[in-house]
């Protein structure tokens, strides 16, 4: 009974190790296709970024985060939680580096708003659908917002956008977080006009349903979300066991698509690139930022 409870201890300690020592900083860049262009247009690659959690100390996530400039998007999405300390905006801004000299857009997550605390983490797993609440700890977004900004980056919280990119017009919406309750989609809301755009994409912080399915309703072809973290300890061979939100595990991470009624479009939620520095750990579920590359409708949705 003792080598057994021995034994139990050594594998969860060594699980431990390799979660919070190797698998937190094995940052790796998922690439997808998805068919959401008109028929003979040229594909169109966007790099989706989401919940850096960035600290300033945080050298290597720096590093790996600015040598993605190296694949040159056409556009850069930014679905937020940037921020974990009140000193991290430069570290934010020398991240991405030469990624803002490229068209973008951002909304914000709670953790852009206010600093991390201590949770239990058997919350997160007996309370995967709560909300979070402000907090006394602010942090500089409006700094980092600026440096945005400055950079051309366009906030689309409560807005609507557009851009062209390769004679594509690319219409763009965005909400604040619906993790803080913030949400205000009625704001930006409306059917998709086809004689004004030739792709719509949805943009906010959490994927809860009362904000995906409107957005799905207006005609949207892809929605973009973080937050989720992939589940940031998941079970080898089945997953996620929670989302903190009302999204299934099944779709924590990844591409997907999500339906109303007739209606649907193909949703990515990115598993991110950090952690809360109170939870500095990730299993069977490693640190990500994806390519997706738009392509024209007739083609398949796939890995690439």
């Amino acid at each position: 009974m003792a080598g057994t409870v021995l034994g139990i201890g050594a594998v969860g300690a060594g699980c431990l190790a390799y979660a919070a020592g190797y698998e937190v900083r094995s940052f790796r860049l998922r690439r997808l296709q998805v068919p959401v262009l008109p028929r003979d247009a040229v594909p169109i690659r966007v790099l989706h970024l989401s919940d850096l959690h960035l600290t300033p100390g945080q050298r290597k996530k720096q590093d790996w985060v600015n040598r993605l400039a190296g694949l040159e998007p056409d556009l850069v999405i930014n679905t937020g939680d940037n921020l974990a300390h009140v000193d991290a905006v430069p570290a934010v801004v020398n991240a991405l580096g030469r990624l803002l000299d490229r068209p973008g857009g951002y909304v914000w997550g709670s953790n852009d708003y206010f600093g991390p605390s201590f949770k239990n983490p058997l919350r997160y797993l007996t309370q995967p659908k709560r909300t979070a609440k402000p907090s006394d700890n602010t942090l500089p977004w409006q700094d980092l917002g600026h440096a945005f900004k400055q950079a051309g980056w366009l906030d689309l919280t409560h807005t609507r956008a557009t851009l062209d990119i390769h004679g594509v017009r690319i219409g763009l919406r965005g909400t604040d977080d619906a993790h803080l309750n913030a949400d205000r989609y009625a704001e930006v809301a409306g059917p998709i006009d086809r004689n004004e755009v030739d792709v719509a994409i949805a943009v906010t912080h959490a994927p809860y349903r009362r904000v995906l399915d409107p957005m799905v309703a207006d005609g949207h072809d892809l929605i973009v979300a973080g937050h989720t973290h992939g589940g940031q300890v998941c079970v080898p061979f089945y997953g996620a066991l929670v989302t903190n939100c009302d999204l299934d595990p099944a779709r924590v991470k990844g591409l997907s698509t999500h339906r109303v009624g007739d209606q649907s479009a193909y949703l990515h939620v990115s598993a991110g690139l950090g952690t809360s520095p109170y939870a500095p750990v990730r299993f069977a579920c490693p640190p990500e930022a994806t390519l997706l590359t738009l392509m024209p409708r007739d083609r398949p949705a796939n890995p690439m």
